[in-house]
């Protein structure tokens, strides 16, 4: 049943996938074993016709049957590997045709950018070859499956959120950027997405002599990708935390487009952050970015008991901790924890940093730190912000019209009081990210409240 059929068949010689698949089950869409008899999963000729034969094939091949676990297949699962895999593929590189067509550029394959984020995300492409050789050669579709994954999170969430103002110029560097980690993406991708990657890979080289199917290329050598270990840790810090930071804004709702004062970013790598500080500034919307290596200045650790790990190995020693743990009776050096003359052991417990008293404040994952974010709204602020949810209107407006990326246009607004506030305070902000040559405004009474009439018009 299925394509995993054919996938197990296929690989059932290889041990490593032998022994994953021979521990677990395959079941349909009520949680039992998938049966013919019981008619309990999707259809797969619907399932093709409707979400395509790479949703299909990704979403076993990611599925827990590849680690031994037992492995539901629903017409859910495929639609959410269209939605988070299939197209920010597709949509990364139709993004990359709209501006490469748009300044009338054909992308080369080529690493010599010294465009940081270039750098970065070249960088991160050498780490995607390599770490998908060494799951491929193990036959480990399942973390080759996580790879890409993550990877697309980088090129979508990051690498192109911070460049768009560079293809909007039609800055070479970063077509050529964007079409040599595509190149790369699709090639080392196409095991698990064999008919997207082949699109996408006859898009990109339709120009070049000589070429041909994805499938007939060679795997992508680390020698042909620059390293760069240092910027990696670093933009990944960097990433941590404006990630940290907006879960923050989210938590206490503050949205994104609302500008706030500032956030402290404590860290013993915070020195790192130096060169990144309008960066974080522009991706998590705050007017000022403060580092700090003096962590305890802006943090205390907290230390949560894990009960069920703990009962087990201390049985009725366990309140005894739990009382010290309660009363403040417990000391942490690195790896080591006490907690009232009890030394603890991995899994028993987890350490976190959160800021001093009342500042809005998050962990950042990957490293020893804490941002705190200053999440105080003055009328100020409450207006930029309101302008900057203009300029996605307006923008919303362009679609709407089927305007090309790079049409000027003269825009017209009415609105209360409020919104044509807004536009007299950022005219210019408005303007710029619009690409609005005039902006009319009309003043309507009684209008406070409801969303602003916009008008856009190629302007002549």
């Amino acid at each position: 049943v299925y394509t995993l059929h054919v996938l197990a068949t296929a690989l059932f010689d290889r041990p490593a996938f032998s022994n994953c698949v021979s521990h677990g089950n395959v079941l349909g869409d009520d949680g039992r074993k998938m049966s013919k008899s019981l008619n309990n999963y999707p259809d797969p000729r619907a399932m093709f016709d409707t979400h395509g034969a790479d949703a299909m094939r990704w979403h076993l091949l990611s599925s827990a049957i590849l680690r031994g676990g037992d492995g539901m297949v629903t017409e859910e699962g495929m639609r959410d590997t269209v939605r988070h895999v299939l197209l920010p593929l597709w949509n990364s590189w139709y993004f990359l045709t709209l501006y490469a067509n748009a300044a009338d550029y054909q992308g080369v394959v080529r690493t010599d950018s010294t465009n940081v984020l270039d750098r970065y995300v070249l960088a991160k492409t050498r780490a995607l070859v390599a770490d998908m050789t060494e799951a491929l050669d193990a036959y480990d579709l399942f973390a080759a499956c996580q790879i890409v994954r993550d990877h697309l999170d980088v090129l979508t969430n990051w690498y192109v959120r911070r460049s768009r103002d560079r293809f909007w110029a039609g800055d070479h560097d970063a077509i050529d950027t964007m079409h040599t980690v595509l190149s790369v993406l699709v090639r080392v991708a196409s095991p698990l997405l064999p008919l997207l990657s082949e699109e996408i890979y006859g898009g990109l080289h339709s120009a070049d002599a000589g070429a041909t199917s994805v499938h007939l290329t060679d795997w992508p050598s680390l020698d042909d990708l620059p390293p760069d270990d240092d910027l990696v840790d670093t933009m990944d810090l960097v990433r941590d935390v404006c990630s940290a930071t907006l879960s923050v804004r989210k938590a206490h709702q503050r949205r994104v487009r609302l500008p706030l004062n500032s956030v402290t970013v404590a860290s013993a790598d915070a020195a790192r952050l130096g060169d990144f500080i309008d960066v974080i500034a522009d991706e998590v919307n705050v007017r000022n970015v403060e580092l700090t290596t003096d962590v305890g200045s802006v943090a205390t650790e907290r230390l949560q008991l894990v009960p069920a790990k703990l009962g087990p190995r201390l049985g009725k020693d366990v309140q005894q901790v739990i009382k010290a743990h309660k009363a403040g009776d417990w000391t942490a050096d690195g790896d080591d924890v006490v907690v009232g003359g009890v030394v603890l052991e991995p899994g028993e417990y987890s350490l976190e940093l959160v800021a001093s008293g009342d500042q809005a404040s998050a962990g950042l994952g990957s490293h020893a730190g804490v941002i705190a974010l200053d999440i105080e709204v003055t009328e100020e602020l409450e207006v930029e912000g309101r302008a900057r949810d203009l300029v996605r209107l307006v923008q919303q407006a362009r679609r709407d019209a089927d305007l090309d990326v790079s049409d000027r246009i003269e825009l017209s607004v009415s609105a209360g009081d409020e919104w044509i506030d807004a536009i007299e305070a950022h005219r210019d902000l408005i303007a710029g990210e619009t690409l609005a040559t005039a902006v009319q405004t009309d003043r309507i009474a009684g209008a406070e409240g409801t969303e602003p009439a916009i008008t856009v018009a190629v302007s002549r």
